[in-house]
Parts: structure tokens; C-alpha cells; sequence
């Protein structure tokens, strides 16, 4: 059952304004995979491409939803929650562990790596 003739127009325009502004923005966090030369440059757009585009999708289904519904949807903070919090640690996680591996095969050296110097 489709419920999409049940929406208003407003609300069917501003939805479908949102979805598409959120599908663009993860695309051109996507597109930094194929630009950006490093690892740790790779990492950085699509967490932030892929955060604000489910915000933006996220905010046309409660929307969407609570237009429906006649009440407000909750459900989809939840998600946005989960998504929100998920997203960073696991960037976080893969820039810790490639910074681990290139240590260990001493291809890198950081600034913690080098001897103080005597003033």
C-alpha cells in the first residue's frame, strides 16, 4: 500500500527536497574517496559527507512521517542517534589502526616519535 498520495504537497516537496539534499551530500563525501591521495585524507569527507546526508534524510522521513501520522514520529532520532554516535568512533578506530600498522612497520614517523631536543 502506498501512502504517498496521502502526503500534501508542501510536505511531498519539502521531503523530496530533503531526501535529495541528503542523497548529494553523502555523494560528495563519496567523491572525496576518489579525489584525496592518503589514507587519512580518504577517511575524513565520507564520515562527513555520510553524517550529514542521513541528517538530512532522516529529517524528510519524521517529516514525512508525522505529516501521515497526525503525530510527531520519534522513531527516526533513534537512528539518527545511533548513526551519529557510530560514525566517528569507527573513523576513529580505522585512523588508529592504520596509524598502529604504519608504526609498527616504521614507514611513519610522528612528532611523538622524535627525541625532545635540550633547550
Amino acid at each position: 500500500m502506498i501512502q504517498a498520495p496521502d502526503l500534501p504537497g508542501w510536505a511531498a516537496f519539502l521531503v523530496g527536497l530533503l531526501v535529495l539534499s541528503g542523497a548529494v551530500m553523502t555523494l560528495i563525501g563519496s567523491l572525496g574517496l576518489l579525489r584525496l591521495k592518503s589514507f587519512y585524507e580518504r577517511v575524513h569527507p565520507p564520515t562527513l559527507g555520510s553524517t550529514l546526508g542521513m541528517g538530512l534524510i532522516v529529517a524528510s522521513s519524521i517529516i514525512c512521517f508525522s505529516v501521515l501520522r497526525s503525530r510527531i514520529s520519534v522513531h527516526e532520532i533513534l537512528i539518527a542517534l545511533f548513526l551519529t554516535f557510530t560514525t566517528p568512533v569507527a573513523f576513529m578506530l580505522l585512523a588508529r589502526a592504520a596509524l598502529y600498522r604504519e608504526r609498527e612497520e616504521q614507514r611513519m614517523r610522528t612528532p611523538q616519535d622524535e627525541p625532545d631536543k635540550p633547550a
